[in-house]
């Protein structure tokens, strides 16, 4: 009888440590990352009364006979299927899409989280502002101009040098790919008038820079070539419009042209539109593969050396590929036009904002029009997740069944990805712990019945001297 009665405390334990679980599920229905937890009961001890009996020739077999002394916990497993998505539309706010965490640090202690609710804080650290927890990636390196991420290092806190400087860099290349029409007319040679000469002219221009980051006006002048089908006379001028000389100079040849030489070059087409041939002032001529040109000018403000000479600026102008009309320049029967012309200088920036993509690739954006790669933020696996301790503030640390910790950018040995301006939402549904609630409240009532009612019984045979 006495058994009962254990067995019946057991059960209001247990059952009690069961509601604990559903009760802080409840309270964390909208925290943020938040993975639910699930108790699991097994029985306990058995008293065997009688052991069992094989059979002989004469009777069968004897099962056993047990009496059992209770239940216990075996299991409060913290389950982490995916939670839902809330969009929140702020850029730090990350959400894992599949399995992962995100890796932060405090000292030399590691912690892995869902929760993505992240910002910048006074010193530029990507960092969790509710815990001040360091968020962990890799930072990009700088090689030969280059940003790359290396992903074999270990991690590092990641730094967002917001209104950082971004240095200027000198115009080194202008893509030229437009289309001079083939129905503007020809100059005659003698005595053009201004209205001729209008007709039978295209001009355009794009902005280059040099090494301060200051602009430059680069104009090249087209005219369509007296009694040559299908060949255009062209002038190159950096800053026309200013009144000290450039000395702008354009040629085939390897390296830049000195102030002096010629700034001029004709271009020939085929009858298809395609560029068919480029030639220099000098007669060097280009009639296959990439049409590359040198062009070189003198920077005004700037010396050179102590003899306080001229400051060369040379960039490479590209017309496209002999054949080609895409990227290259043409000569087609429509309209002239400026258009897909490109070059790769810009003036000093700072950085402005930044955005993540769904690899965690942290991305500068600079007032000046150019984008950098800023970092990467890392993810963590485990062999099995679900052995992973909880730390509180939504953690989790390294426990000895959870194996350690795989560290890679996402998408990779299974990794999830990331979805930027959401944040993930707590996994715990709120009908399955109402009915886990009542079903533990009538376990719990079940067995406060077991324990009144061998009380009862005990009460009885007291009474049995009376």
């Amino acid at each position: 009888m006495m058994r009962s009665l254990y067995s019946g405390v057991s059960g209001l334990q247990n059952h009690q440590t069961r509601m604990d679980v559903i009760g802080n599920n409840i309270a964390n229905i909208n925290t943020t990352g938040f993975k639910k937890g699930r108790v699991q009961f097994q029985d306990m001890l058995y008293q065997q009364l009688q052991g069992a009996a094989r059979p002989t020739d004469t009777l069968g077999g004897v099962n056993p006979k047990e009496v059992g002394l209770g239940m216990s916990v075996a299991s409060i497993d913290t389950i982490h299927n995916q939670g839902s998505f809330q969009s929140t539309g702020i850029g730090t706010d990350i959400a894992i899409k599949g399995t992962g965490f995100f890796v932060m640090r405090e000292g030399e202690n590691f912690y892995y989280t869902r929760a993505g609710a992240f910002n910048v804080d006074e010193e530029g650290v990507f960092v969790n502002p509710g815990t001040g927890l360091k968020v962990q990636g890799w930072m990009a390196r700088e090689v030969n101009g280059t940003q790359l991420l290396d992903v074999s290092r270990n991690t590092e806190d990641l730094i967002i040098p917001v209104g950082s400087k971004d240095p200027a860099k000198a115009t080194t290349l202008v893509n030229f790919a437009c289309n001079l029409d083939k129905r503007l007319a020809e100059i005659p040679v003698e005595n053009p008038t201004e209205l001729q000469i209008r007709q039978g002219t295209w001009t355009t221009a794009i902005k280059v820079y040099d090494t301060f980051g200051e602009e430059h006006t680069l104009q090249i002048e087209f005219t369509k070539a007296q009694g040559a089908p299908n060949t255009w006379n062209a002038v190159v001028v950096v800053d026309p419009e200013n009144q000290e000389p450039t000395n702008t100079a354009i040629g085939l040849g390897a390296d830049a042209p000195a102030a002096g030489e010629a700034n001029n070059f004709t271009v020939t087409f085929s009858n298809n539109g395609t560029l068919l041939a480029a030639a220099d002032g000098a007669g060097n001529a280009s009639t296959e593969g990439n049409v590359i040109m040198n062009v070189a000018y003198d920077v005004q403000g700037a010396t050179a050396g102590e003899d306080g000479g001229a400051v060369r600026q040379g960039f490479t102008l590209n017309l496209g590929t002999v054949g080609g009309f895409i990227n290259s320049i043409t000569q087609f029967a429509e309209m002239s036009s400026s258009k897909a012309v490109s070059q790769d200088g810009y003036t000093m920036g700072y950085l402005e904002n930044f955005k993540i993509d769904q690899s965690g690739v942290i991305t500068g954006v600079y007032t000046n029009g150019t984008n950098r790669t800023i970092g990467q933020i890392a993810l963590a696996s485990f062999t099995n997740q679900a052995g992973l301790e909880k730390a509180g503030d939504t953690t989790f640390v390294v426990s000895n069944n959870s194996g350690e910790a795989n560290i890679g950018p996402s998408g990779i040995a299974g990794k999830g990805s990331m979805i930027t301006g959401t944040l993930e939402m707590s996994n715990v549904d709120m009908a399955e712990s109402f009915t886990d609630m009542i079903v533990t409240q009538r376990g719990f009532q079940a067995n406060s019945r077991t324990i009144q009612t061998a009380d009862q019984l005990l009460q009885e045979l007291l009474s049995l001297k009376r």
